[in-house]
C-alpha cells in the first residue's frame, strides 16, 4: 500500500475560496479512485493561504483487474441454421477486439444472446495519476482566476510549486511549465527556506519547524485558545463569530493573536457600528465584558510574530482609530438633522433603473404598509405608516453612504434621536429582517409590517421588469425576500391574504412594470410556492403532501403549514392510499361541464343518491371546520365519504350519452371535489 501526497503552492489565495477548493479536491480525488478501481485508505485535505494539500494513504499501486461483459445480438441473428456465426456475430466480435470463437451465449430477459467477456489488466496507479492530476488542478472551481507571465492557463493566484509524490516517489507530470518536486516552502516571513517532503507524516513534522500550521482545524483551535486567553487578561471575553473565525483562519499560516486598544470615547458610538468596523472591515475580534457590553479592546490575528516594539499592535490601533474618527464625524453630522430631513434627498437615490428612485419605493412601501396594517393591527396603523415613510431615509445619510452595512440600523438610531415613537425607531432598525437564513423576524408588529411591504414591493417590481430569478442568478435576493415574508407571517400567525397583497402591490407599480399583471402574479405565486416548498421539505414533511397542499393555493400562508401538518398526519393512516385513489378518480374525470348546481330530480341510481346524501350530511360540518382552521377535523369529516365515492364509481356510469344525466353527475363529483380542494390536490399524491 502506498501514499499519495499533493501540495499546490501559490501566492495568497482569498480566504473565502479555500473551503470550497479543499472540498473539491477531496471529493474529486475520492471519485477518481473509485471510478478507476483503486482501493484507498484515509484521506486528508488541509490548507493555508499559500498551499492546498491533499493526501490518501493505503492506496493500491495498481488498478484492480476487471472483466467487462458486453451483450450482443440474439443467437437467432448471430448464428445461421448450421450454427455458424453470421455477419452480426462477426461484427460484434470485431468491435470488441476478440475472435468470434471467444463469444459465449447468455440467457437474458430478451432471450439467448451472444456475450463478449473482455479482461482488462489494471494499470499502474502512478501512470493514471500523472494523467489525471494536471486536469484536477486546472479545474478547481475558484470563483475568480487570473493569468500571470506568459501562461495561457489561468489559476486563482500565480502557482509557485507542485509537490507530488506517490509511494514516496516523484510523480511525473507538468502543469503550465511547473514540474513536480519533492520540496515545499516554509512561512514566507518567519522561515522562508525550502524543505524536503517524503509523505504526510514527515511533511507535517517539517511544517511545524517552519512555522506552518497546515491543518485548518488545529490552526482554528490555536486561534480560539489565543484570543480566549488575551480577552480574559483584558477582563473580558470574545463572542466567537463562526464566519469571522473561518475567514481569519485562512488568512494566516501561523497565527499570532495580538490585543489592541481604542479610546473609550468611541464606545459612545452605536454598538453595531463598532462591531461592523472591527469585524467586517478590519477582521478583528471585539472584546466584551461578562454582560456583553463592548470593552475598548480588540484582538487581531497576525501572520507575523509581534515584535518587542509592538509595531503590529500600534499599526492596527492607528487604522481602527482613523475609521472610528470618520464614523464619529459622520454620526455627529447626520444628527444635526432630523431623520425625516433625509427623505426628500431619496429622490436622487436610484433604487433600480426601471423602477425609479428610493423615494418612489418609499411611497409604495407606505401604501402597502397602510393596506396591511389595516388588516392585521389597525391600532398601530399610525406608527406603521410613519415607520414606512422613514424606513429608507438613512440611505441619504453620510454614515450609511460610508458604511452601507448599517442601513436600517442607523435609521433606528436617528429616529430615536429625532424624537420619533420608540416603536417606529425599532421598526426602522429591524425592517430588513430576516436578512439571511436563520435570522430573526422583526421583534415588533410595526417592523414586521414594514418588512413585508418592503420585500413584497421589491419582489413584484423586479419580476415586473423581468428580473426573475433563474438558476443561481438572483441579484435582488427575491428568493430570500419571499422566504422572509413567509417566516414573518408564520411567526406572527397572521391571517392575511397574499393574493390581496399582491394585487395591491401590482396596482402601485402601474406604469413601471413591463409584464402584464397576470404574468407578474403568476411568477410571484410560483416564487412563494417554491420557497415555501423548500421550507416545509426541510422540516421533513412528505414532499408529495407538501406539493398537494401548495397546489391547492397559498393565499393564507399561515394556513398552508397547518394544512400540511394535517395532511401529513392523514397520509400516515393505513386507509390513506385507497382514499387518495378514490379522490383522484373524482378529480381526474372533471371537465368544463362540471360547473353548476346539482339537480336532485336527475339522481336516478341508488349509488348516486347515496353519494349526494353523504355529501349533504358532511358538507356543513366540514366547511365549519375549514372556517375555524381545524384542518385535521375537516379531513376527518371528509374521509367518511370515501365508501360512497367507491360505490358510485362501481355502479354509476358518469360519461353517458344523455347530456342532462352526464352533466348532473359531473356536477355532483365537482361538489365532492370542493370538499377537499381547499386543503389539498390529491392528484399530486404519489401512490405505491
Amino acid at each position: 500500500m502506498a501514499e499519495l501526497f499533493l501540495e499546490i503552492g501559490t501566492e495568497e489565495i482569498p480566504s473565502r475560496f479555500m473551503g470550497p477548493a479543499l472540498d473539491y479536491l477531496k471529493n474529486e480525488m475520492s471519485a477518481f479512485f473509485e471510478k478507476n478501481r483503486i482501493q484507498t485508505g484515509e484521506s486528508r485535505v488541509m490548507g493555508t493561504p499559500r498551499r492546498l494539500v491533499v493526501s490518501f494513504d493505503g492506496v493500491d499501486d495498481q488498478q484492480n483487474d476487471v472483466i467487462e461483459t458486453h451483450f450482443g445480438p440474439n443467437t437467432k441473428v448471430a448464428f445461421d441454421e448450421e450454427g455458424k456465426p453470421t455477419k452480426a456475430a462477426l461484427g460484434f466480435a470485431r468491435g470488441k477486439g476478440i475472435d468470434v470463437s471467444l463469444l459465449t451465449v447468455e440467457k437474458t430477459p430478451k432471450g439467448d444472446v451472444v456475450c463478449a467477456r473482455i479482461e482488462k489488466t489494471g494499470q499502474p496507479t502512478a501512470d493514471i495519476l500523472n494523467h489525471f492530476l494536471p486536469g484536477l488542478i486546472g479545474n478547481i472551481p475558484f470563483p475568480k482566476k487570473m493569468r500571470w507571465g506568459n501562461r495561457k492557463t489561468s489559476f486563482v493566484r500565480p502557482l509557485h510549486w507542485i509537490a507530488a509524490l506517490f509511494d514516496n516517489k516523484l510523480l511525473n507530470f507538468n502543469y503550465e511549465g511547473i514540474s513536480c518536486v519533492d520540496v515545499s516552502h516554509g512561512h514566507r516571513f518567519l522561515s522562508a527556506e525550502s524543505f524536503k517532503v517524503s509523505g504526510m507524516t514527515h511533511y507535517l513534522d517539517s511544517c511545524k519547524k517552519h512555522f506552518l500550521l497546515v491543518d485548518p482545524s488545529e490552526r482554528k483551535q490555536t486561534i480560539i485558545d489565543q484570543i480566549t486567553k488575551l480577552a480574559k487578561e483584558a477582563g473580558g471575553k470574545v463572542e466567537l463569530d463562526p464566519d469571522l473565525l473561518e475567514e481569519v483562519n485562512y488568512l494566516v499560516e501561523f497565527p499570532f493573536a495580538i490585543l489592541g486598544n481604542f479610546e473609550e470615547r468611541f464606545l459612545e458610538l452605536p454598538r453595531e457600528l463598532l462591531i461592523i468596523t472591527m469585524k467586517y472591515h478590519q477582521k478583528y475580534f471585539p472584546v466584551v465584558d461578562p454582560q456583553g457590553n463592548l470593552l475598548p479592546h480588540f484582538i487581531t490575528i497576525s501572520n507575523m510574530k509581534p515584535g518587542t516594539g509592538k509595531e503590529i499592535q500600534h499599526g492596527n490601533e492607528r487604522v481602527l482609530r482613523a475609521r472610528l474618527e470618520d464614523a464619529r464625524f459622520f454620526f455627529d453630522e447626520d444628527r444635526k438633522k432630523k431623520l425625516e430631513d433625509f427623505v426628500e434627498p431619496l429622490k436622487r437615490v436610484t433604487f433600480q433603473k426601471a423602477l425609479g428612485t428610493s423615494y418612489e419605493k418609499v411611497e409604495r412601501i407606505a401604501a402597502l404598509t397602510e393596506f396591511l396594517a389595516a388588516e392585521v393591527c389597525p391600532e398601530e396603523s399610525r406608527q406603521a405608516s410613519r415607520a414606512a415613510w422613514l424606513c429608507k431615509a438613512d440611505l441619504a445619510s453620510q454614515m450609511v453612504y460610508e458604511f452601507p452595512e448599517l442601513q436600517g440600523i442607523m435609521g433606528g438610531y436617528y429616529a430615536n434621536h429625532s424624537g420619533e415613537d420608540p416603536e417606529v425607531g425599532l421598526a426602522i432598525k429591524e425592517h430588513y429582517r430576516p436578512a439571511f437564513s436563520g435570522d430573526d423576524s422583526p421583534s415588533n408588529q410595526v417592523g414586521s409590517i414594514v418588512s413585508i411591504a418592503d420585500k413584497l414591493d421589491t419582489i413584484l417590481g423586479c419580476i415586473g421588469v423581468k428580473l426573475i430569478p433563474s438558476g443561481s442568478e438572483d441579484p435582488y435576493g427575491l428568493r430570500r425576500h419571499s422566504l422572509g415574508i413567509i417566516q414573518i407571517v408564520l411567526d406572527r400567525g397572521w391571517q392575511v391574504s397574499l393574493d390581496a397583497l399582491i394585487e395591491k402591490g401590482i396596482d402601485l407599480l402601474k406604469g413601471k412594470i413591463k409584464l402584464t399583471p397576470d404574468e407578474v402574479r403568476a411568477h410571484t405565486l410560483d416564487l412563494f410556492s417554491q420557497r415555501y416548498k423548500t421550507l416545509l421539505s426541510g422540516q421533513e414533511y412528505p414532499y408529495d403532501a407538501v406539493d398537494a397542499v401548495l397546489s391547492a393555493g397559498i393565499d393564507s400562508l399561515s394556513d398552508v403549514r397547518q394544512k400540511v401538518i394535517a395532511f401529513s398526519d392523514l397520509k400516515k393512516q393505513p386507509h390513506f392510499e385507497p382514499l387518495a385513489t378514490a379522490f383522484r378518480r373524482v378529480v381526474s374525470i372533471l371537465n368544463e361541464e362540471a360547473e353548476g348546481e346539482v339537480q336532485v330530480s336527475l339522481l336516478k341510481e341508488p349509488a348516486e343518491k347515496k353519494l349526494y346524501d353523504e355529501y349533504q350530511r358532511i358538507k356543513e360540518p366540514a366547511e365549519n371546520c375549514l372556517n375555524n382552521k381545524e384542518f385535521s377535523q375537516a379531513l376527518e369529516k371528509i374521509v367518511v365519504i370515501k365508501e360512497a365515492v367507491d360505490d358510485f364509481f362501481d355502479h354509476v356510469m358518469v360519461m353517458v350519452k344523455e347530456d342532462e344525466l352526464r352533466i348532473n353527475r359531473l356536477r355532483l363529483l365537482k361538489h365532492i371535489s370542493l370538499l377537499f380542494s381547499n386543503i389539498a390536490d390529491f392528484s399530486k399524491i404519489v401512490l405505491k
